[in-house]
């Protein structure tokens, strides 16, 4: 069995989550809207550049999941899965998660964005296997903190390396499809990288590899 890695936002559907998720907080009112938008903005801004402090932007995300309690959290996920999440879905992507099925491979999507946002796309793309930041959760309320190693960069090789080893699985014959250059340190392990509707960055190195280069949208 072969390993299909996906990193999600932008590449499995067409917006970023994370952020979409910011935007959605503040349209709702459930943080303080001019501020918390501008700075939403630079994080993403920064994400895209490649100068992301991810701890720093952690700490800013994950907060507002302390300030509700955690039905009214879900219960405002489940809407912001259906309204938002819903129409970003790529049906290339849902093909190409099929065309892995069928060749017998184990799908895993593996993103930076935590899982409270990603869980239930993983689900609504019907991919079993998600590595994604884990959000710490204590006594039925999330702490704003995390557990482990943010799955970010160089993050996301560590993170997989443990979950292969907890698997039994190993990176032969893999493959990791992703927009962003901020995944190269993965794309650079696996026997087939491919870079999926990239950033300019990704693209001018994809093609100075030789890496395959492709759109789902």
């Amino acid at each position: 069995m072969s390993l299909a890695l996906f990193d999600l936002d932008n590449t499995l559907i067409a917006g970023d989550s994370d952020h979409t998720w910011g935007e959605f907080l503040v349209h709702k009112g459930l943080v303080n809207g001019e501020e918390y938008k501008k700075a939403n903005d630079l994080y993403y801004a920064a994400y895209q550049q490649g100068t992301l402090d991810i701890h720093d932007y952690l700490a800013f995300s994950l907060r507002p999941l302390t300030q509700y309690s955690t039905e009214e959290m879900l219960n405002w996920r489940q809407e912001f899965i259906h309204e938002h999440i819903r129409p970003l879905v790529l049906p290339a992507a849902l093909e190409l998660l099929q065309h892995h099925r069928n060749q017998g491979d184990r799908l895993l999507i593996i993103t930076a964005t935590n899982r409270f946002i990603t869980a239930p796309i993983a689900e609504l793309l019907g991919v079993a296997d998600l590595i994604a930041v884990e959000p710490e959760f204590i006594e039925g309320r999330y702490t704003g903190q995390i557990v482990g190693t943010p799955s970010f960069r160089e993050g996301k090789v560590n993170c997989l390396q443990q979950w292969l080893k907890a698997e039994g699985m190993n990176l032969d014959n893999s493959w990791f499809y992703s927009d962003s250059h901020n995944d190269l340190p993965l794309l650079e392990m696996v026997d087939q990288p491919v870079a999926v509707d990239p950033d300019d960055t990704l693209r001018r190195h994809a093609e100075q590899q030789g890496w395959s280069v492709i759109s789902l949208r």
